[in-house]
């Protein structure tokens, strides 16, 4: 049977995707795990005990397993195992991204430094020592004898707004903007906090002391899937992020594709993504890459990892063709099998992280059932445990839990269409989408307040008249009570139909609303 490396941490959320994708394509995956090395077999896997801080050992036992189970392709899970996938398939003679772009893909330092000397729009930036214990907002800042300068931090002083990084932690998190010094100095001190945990420190990166601090790029943010071979780019999806992401923390809650961005601009995307790439050494294997979009339509690569989309968002996309799921897509990859002509299907598709809004105990869930029979869901998946500690952002480092919805264009008849062509009532996928966000936080979060929903939709439809927001305003108060999020989804809607269809729709806002208890609640203490 033929043979795949999957590198991942134990308790990686996607080892089951993965492994679920294998009995299907009818591979045998050896995975590479940091279980306990002591133990025999613990988890029933037969998994190769790694260290990712560890890398000779690791790639030893590795190779050793693979003179005995030879192995055609290699695969890495999470940012830890991208690197010492890279040595594995260079020992291996397997093809993979390189040691280097491996290096940098999960180094915000390296990657900003080869972004800016390969000419691609990239914020200024510093490095700054996580363990100065001085009080002013320039101390301990350098450039790390990179080469790279930005006279706006010369003589040590930053610009504002901007960002502060942890150099080697991923999903968000520890990702804080300051305003002014003050601000500046709260970040960095939250930041050293949290880079002194104890689980932090055992990583063993060799980053946990020092701190990006970079320009704030102001714009809205998407996100691209996708894969390398031999350097060619191919693309499954592009995100589109609707929650504004402008800080102080960048807590991401939604992903839905396809993109509202024109033609002409997501292949603008594509193109900076796959220049960042091969900046960094990327070459062949999985990415992920998140982008802003400035005012003025520049491009800026945040990053560019060498692995697919974390936790269990993979499950938003499903394909056609050779494969039905990312995870089957991936594992072709690496056996060098062809996917040319794999795709994603068309329907409009979301996954929504459910945020977690305070730090505490998870104690369980009621209401899942209320939550599944909104149109347009198709699956929940809690993924806390009874007990577990919950954190909010810029310290949270796991999820609470994942909603998807697709095919939303049930809903209301229609799928996607010209906007001025669809009568009161008839949607496009994008539209409901983002209004079901909101349907969504309020059966789950009922303490939320939902965005202003005018707001909140005004990127897809810039034709809503210029009174809109006055009309969504006035009520907001009336709809944002523990009902609020799910009739103010409902109010927009009406509005948008009322307003096509010629009417005043500022009438909406004398009808009676009515008063009812909130139909599901999460208790996180």
């Amino acid at each position: 049977m033929t043979r795949v490396l999957l590198l991942s941490h134990t308790t990686g959320y996607q080892l089951r995707a993965f492994n679920d994708a294998a009995e299907r394509l009818g591979i045998e995956l050896v995975f590479a795990t940091d279980r306990c090395h002591k133990l025999d077999d613990p988890w029933q896997d037969r998994a190769i005990p790694v260290r990712f801080h560890d890398r000779d050992p690791s790639v030893d036992a590795i190779v050793e397993r693979a003179r005995r189970y030879p192995v055609a392709g290699v695969i890495a899970v999470g940012d830890r195992p991208v690197v010492l996938a890279a040595h594995a398939a260079a020992a291996l003679d397997l093809p993979w991204h390189s040691v280097a772009g491996a290096l940098a893909s999960t180094d915000k330092r390296r990657a900003r430094a080869a972004l800016a000397a390969a000419g691609l729009p990239s914020p200024g930036f510093r490095i700054m020592d996580a363990r100065s214990g001085m009080s002013d907002a320039g101390s301990g800042m350098s450039d790390a004898g990179l080469g790279i300068r930005d006279e706006r931090f010369g003589g040590g002083f930053v610009a504002f707004p901007c960002v502060l990084k942890p150099l080697g932690l991923s999903g968000s998190r520890g990702v804080i903007r300051a305003n002014d010094s003050r601000e500046f100095g709260a970040a960095r001190e939250r930041i050293r906090a949290l880079l002194l945990r104890p689980q932090v420190r055992a990583a063993r990166t060799g980053l946990e002391d020092e701190i990006l601090v970079e320009d704030y790029i102001d714009g809205r943010e998407y996100a691209l899937e996708g894969v390398l071979t031999k350097g060619a780019l191919q693309v499954f999806a592009i995100f589109d992020k609707p929650d504004p992401l402008d800080g102080p923390f960048f807590e991401e809650t939604i992903y839905v594709t396809p993109s509202h961005l024109s033609a002409e601009v997501q292949a603008a995307v594509a193109d900076h993504v796959r220049r960042a790439s091969h900046a960094l050494g990327l070459t062949h294997g999985p990415i992920h890459a998140e982008c802003r979009i400035a005012p003025d339509r520049t491009v800026y690569v945040l990053e560019v990892a060498a692995r697919p989309i974390g936790g269990l968002c993979s499950r938003v996309l499903t394909f056609v063709g050779a494969a039905a799921s990312l995870e089957e897509v991936l594992l072709l990859h690496a056996l060098g099998q062809p996917i040319a002509d794999v795709a994603r299907e068309s329907s409009g598709a979301a996954v929504m992280m459910i945020p977690i809004p305070s730090r505490g105990i998870y104690k369980g869930v009621a209401g899942e059932a209320d939550a599944r029979a909104v149109p347009g869901v198709t699956d929940i998946r809690i993924t806390a445990k009874t007990g577990q500690l919950l954190e909010t952002l810029p310290e949270a480092g796991s999820y609470l839990g994942f909603i998807f919805a697709k095919n939303c264009q049930l809903l209301f008849g229609l799928g996607r269409g010209d906007v001025a062509g669809r009568q009161g009532g008839a949607f496009s996928e994008e539209e409901v989408l983002h209004v079901l966000r909101d349907q969504l936080l309020g059966l789950f979060l009922p303490r939320h307040q939902p965005v202003l929903v005018e707001n909140h939709l005004h990127p897809l439809f810039p034709e809503l008249p210029p009174f809109g927001g006055d009309v969504l305003e006035d009520p907001l108060p009336e709809l944002t009570g523990p009902w609020g999020s799910l009739h103010a989804g409902k109010f927009a809607l009406e509005f948008l139909a009322e307003d096509r269809a010629g009417r005043h729709p500022s009438m909406l806002i004398q009808k009676s609303i009515p008063r009812t208890s909130c139909i599901a609640n999460r208790e996180c203490v």
